[in-house]
């Protein structure tokens, strides 16, 4: 089986792609070009036909993900599944399953049989969490079972996966030789494999066998992400050394799956202050040969627990502006608790609006909808701006929970309503493109 990367190689439009070309507006051709030069990775799964197939990268529409998954403190089967369900709901374009409790082969299926998203993974946890239970010991991971559990989670049809390829002894030696960091380590991938190599003394296989890696990704033409375990937690880490290290092999790896016929995408800090996220984001596009870019958040301050979907949400319009491809939602539960289902409401809502910001800056072509429903407002024709909202139940709700006493204005100005007393004046001036209709 050619992978989409593969194919597009050999000049095949793919019904892949040819689906993405559909709901991006785009011709096929030019899809395909850019799913061939890497700049496009497609996620479907051959075992999976209910699968819509998703596309990642230039040109495209910025997306959002959603992850869910249990933890040893909350393990609820049941919930995860709703909050699979309310992902999908919500509009969430791909979903990460990142359980690290229970049983987590049955949990991963069960949430793969409940939704149509493309659904991603962190291998590293499932694999950390088995050798804890069999030896007390995760240190004691073998790495023959970390290269079964990729292959039983792709078997299963997980459609993408954060792999921590990138993290080594030679960017652990820049950690230590920079005094640690202000924010301590975050990712929690990254953190068990940086014990697990300074307790076995040995490499992390995945960046050592990294052939294998993107081999296995290949035989189920599943997208490699390359997972950045040493991102920064805290905006006084951003773009330290080890980040960078860990960055630059990253898009070095990038460059070498795609010459194997792998789909690759490159992941992206969790902490970037404002004024570094353009720069961040150039970094990316010119190391890896542009490859898709997947951006956790960022969160531009530290401060922001209990709202940090909002915080998140300021970072990824920006990330989304400069060039992020997908972006990984964050909940107002980050940094406190596990998300709830209302957290993850809230985290897919927030990171939705933050795109569609980002993509009406990066695409000035794409406004015909932001201009349809400011002259739907500026009308007062209600029912046509429910049509170009992002969230029209949510407003119809708050709308007739408030219903003013003339039904063309809304409570906030009532009969001293800006709308209307313009259209009284200047109604006969609206011309061109500013007339009425859509």
């Amino acid at each position: 089986m050619k992978t989409q990367l593969e194919a597009a190689r050999e000049g095949i439009i793919t019904a892949q792609i040819s689906a993405v070309a559909q709901n991006e507006g785009l011709a096929p051709e030019l899809v395909r070009t850019r799913v061939a030069a890497g700049e496009i990775v497609i996620l479907s799964h051959p075992q999976r036909p209910q699968q819509e197939a998703v596309g990642i990268g230039t040109g495209l529409r910025t997306k959002v993900n959603a992850s869910i998954g249990t933890s040893s403190d909350i393990c609820d089967l049941a919930l995860e599944v709703r909050k699979a369900g309310i992902a999908e709901e919500e509009g969430a374009d791909t979903l990460m399953e990142l359980s690290a409790a229970g049983d987590l082969d049955a949990i991963r299926r069960n949430v793969l049989a409940a939704t149509r998203l493309p659904v991603g993974t962190v291998p590293l946890y499932q694999a950390f969490r088995e050798a804890a239970l069999e030896h007390r010991n995760p240190g004691k991971l073998d790495p023959e079972r970390l290269f079964e559990i990729i292959e039983r989670q792709l078997a299963d049809g997980i459609s993408f996966m954060a792999i921590h390829c990138g993290i080594n002894r030679w960017t652990i030696e820049r950690l230590r030789k920079q005094g640690y960091r202000y924010g301590g380590l975050v990712s929690k991938g990254g953190t068990f494999m940086a014990a697990w190599m300074d307790s076995t003394g040995k490499e992390n296989p995945l960046y050592e066998q990294f052939d294998r890696v993107c081999c296995l990704m290949k035989k189920y033409d599943a997208v490699l992400s390359l997972g950045n375990g040493i991102r920064a937690g805290a905006i006084h880490d951003s773009h330290d050394r080890a980040q960078v290290a860990e960055m630059v092999i990253n898009c070095e790896l990038a460059e070498l799956g795609r010459n194997m016929g792998c789909q690759m995408m490159v992941e992206g800090p969790g902490h970037v202050p404002l004024d570094e996220i353009a720069a961040n984001i150039l970094l990316e596009k010119r190391m890896s040969g542009n490859a898709p870019y997947y951006v956790l958040g960022p969160l531009p301050l530290d401060t922001g627990a209990g709202y940090d979907h909002i915080s998140a949400a300021i970072g990824a319009a920006q990330s989304a502006r400069h060039g992020a491809d997908l972006i990984c939602y964050i909940t107002p539960a980050e940094h406190l608790a596990l998300p709830d289902e209302e957290d993850v409401r809230q985290g897919i809502r927030a990171a939705r609006l933050a795109v569609r910001a980002g993509d009406i800056a990066k695409y000035p072509d794409r406004r015909d909808n932001e201009k349809a429903a400011a002259k739907a407002r500026r009308d007062m024709r209600w029912t046509d701006l429910d049509k170009h909202l992002l969230f029209p139940k949510i407003a119809q709700n708050l709308r007739r929970s408030r219903m003013p006493e003339c039904s063309e204005t809304c409570t906030m100005c009532g009969d001293f309503c800006a709308m209307k007393q313009g259209a009284a004046v200047f109604g006969q001036d609206i011309s061109g493109d500013k007339a009425c209709g859509e």
